[in-house]
């Protein structure tokens, strides 16, 4: 693979169409269904139930289907993937209301004072979380969690020890096969079953986030969820939030750590929802969250699609960055100074534990007690991790010139160090 030509797919995915044709053709392999009514009617007869919650959730929901439906051109195995997701994402709503109804308690649950690191994809935000989420003193999801935010309905027998909990198994069942169909899965997010992650999944219980648009081409959905109020998602995220606390029978005592890009967008209905969160801003040279966030993106889209547009995707994630850092910017002119701290990316890089001493003042917290979990998730790390995420913004049809244009006013006024060319060690700008 050259610096200017993005990564194929595995040929595992050709392979799955293949065989999706074929079920097709013979009946095996049900046809797509993008329709609101259907799917809903699905859900219900096959979970027994009826309450989905807060109906907000169906006009993102009828969006998205007519995104997908008219522009994601999506392959045999990207509709079954998709068919598979919408319905998980259903049943989950359906069987939360199912958890609420019979334990009320839950959605009495304090999320007080929760940490949200709040930072542009691909800006160091998973490893800030990580190392936060090693501090016993915190509550975190963990990705099982995140796919399957939801206990089953046998799960008072798993709380009686009389059974294992399904939804580590079927996470790790699901990355095992991310692995076949995308080789270079570790290297852009390593992860575990048990491994601390972001909170995306919680949001897209309402169809709502950024979670599609990195996956499938959605444009007209992805400026709807632009246009619209989001505070009725974080509700329903901050209840799903609930459910989890409760499920790991964790302490209320404990504030969480939250993390997902989609906050740069949302900060306004994020402290509707969690008026005392704590932020903690991250922070990274432009022309490395675009080419990482366009890889990402595009080596999501190429299993899904066999129409991915290398030069659509660089020009996306570079408009959508911009607009992340815009937002987030107009944002902070409305939260007070003590309730804000801002980390570089480079400063995590060149001395990790000065930094996160300097996060664990601005908590208000001894670090002492952390360091030791923060070294091993570390060491644990360089195990996930084995090889780097290559990638260039030259592979997606953008410059430096044109990132560094774009993205200027953020640059100037977090004085985020750059790298020129792409690829060698940053430098701080003169003051």
């Amino acid at each position: 693979m050259s610096n200017t030509s993005p990564p194929r797919r595995a040929p595992f995915v050709a392979m799955l169409n293949q065989l999706f044709r074929a079920g097709r053709a013979l009946g095996q392999v049900k046809p797509p269904v993008y329709d609101r009514d259907i799917l809903v009617e699905r859900a219900v007869e096959d979970m027994g139930l009826s309450d989905f919650g807060d109906p907000w959730f169906l006009e993102p929901f009828d969006v998205l289907l007519q995104s997908i439906r008219e522009e994601a051109r999506l392959n045999p195995g990207g509709d079954w993937a998709a068919m598979f997701y919408l319905e998980h994402v259903l049943m989950h709503r359906l069987l939360s209301e199912w958890w609420f109804d019979r334990h009320p308690e839950i959605l009495d649950r304090s999320l007080k004072r929760p940490v949200v690191i709040v930072g542009p994809m691909r800006s160091g935000t998973t490893r800030l979380h990580r190392l936060l989420a090693a501090d016993r003193r915190f509550s975190h999801l963990r990705s099982f969690e995140t796919i399957s935010p939801v206990p089953r309905q046998d799960f008072e027998d798993v709380r009686a020890g009389n059974k294992p909990d399904f939804r580590p198994i079927l996470a790790q069942r699901a990355m095992r096969l991310a692995r076949l169909v995308n080789p270079r899965t570790l290297s852009i997010h390593p992860t575990g079953p048990f491994e601390p992650e972001e909170e995306l999944g919680l949001l897209c219980a309402s169809f709502y986030g950024m979670k599609h648009e990195a996956q499938w081409h959605v444009p007209s959905y992805a400026r709807w969820c632009e246009g619209v109020d989001a505070t009725p998602a974080y509700r329903y995220m901050a209840d799903q939030l609930r459910l989890v606390g409760w499920s790991q029978q964790a302490s209320t005592l404990r504030p969480w750590i939250l993390k997902t890009p989609q906050h740069m967008l949302d900060l306004p209905a994020l402290l509707k929802v969690f008026p005392d969160a704590r932020l903690i801003f991250t922070h990274r040279d432009p022309q490395q969250l675009v080419g990482s966030a366009a890889s990402l993106a595009w080596n999501q889209t190429i299993i899904y699609s066999d129409e991915a547009d290398a030069g659509a995707i660089g020009k996306e994630w570079l408009r959508k960055t911009h607009l992340q850092v815009e937002r987030m910017m107009t944002a902070r002119e409305n939260i007070a100074s003590e309730r804000m701290i801002d980390v570089q990316y480079e400063d995590m890089e060149n001395d990790w534990r000065g930094t996160m001493e300097r996060v664990y003042r601005f908590l208000d917290l001894d670090i002492e007690p952390a360091v030791a979990g923060m070294e091993d998730y570390l060491e644990r790390s360089r195990e996930l991790k084995r090889h780097p995420h290559r990638y260039s913004l030259e592979m997606f049809g953008l410059t430096a010139n044109e990132v560094r244009e774009r993205m200027g006013s953020y640059i100037d006024r977090f004085d985020v160090p750059m790298e020129r060319p792409l690829g060698t060690p940053a430098k701080r700008k003169a003051i």
